[in-house]
């Protein structure tokens, strides 16, 4: 699966942003879906993930309440929603894909381009 991601820039914060990552070339809703986010320093961490159907979030706490992740599987897309931005989480975000149709977990290893997201105070 191919992974398209977009809509990062820069904001003051507390305002808002929304990435979008398209995804193309195989069954989408086999796919459970996550936004990792890598800032300068850091490592990379997974912040929003939702299962094949989207029935399924889950959230790292630094952005629980003010994330929230989606999809709709028609148009092959994940959505962040990411609102109250604070300036720490300034960082190259991204969306990854995981297989999960089969028996036992696959990791995250169908990865998107990165998108930059700057909040300034």
């Amino acid at each position: 699966v191919q992974l398209q991601a977009s809509g990062g820039g820069s904001v003051q914060a507390g305002g808002s942003l929304r990435l979008s990552c398209a995804a193309s070339g195989r069954t989408f809703s086999s796919y459970a879906m996550g936004w990792f986010r890598q800032a300068p320093g850091k490592e990379r961490e997974l912040i929003a993930d939702i299962s094949r159907s989207g029935s399924i979030t889950k959230y790292a706490d630094s952005v629980k309440g003010r994330f929230t992740i989606s999809r709709d599987n028609a148009k092959t897309t994940v959505y962040l929603q990411m609102n109250s931005l604070k300036p720490e989480d300034t960082a190259v975000y991204y969306c990854a894909a995981r297989y999960a149709a089969a028996v036992l977990p696959e990791p995250y290893n169908y990865w998107g381009q990165g998108t930059q997201v700057t909040v300034s105070s």
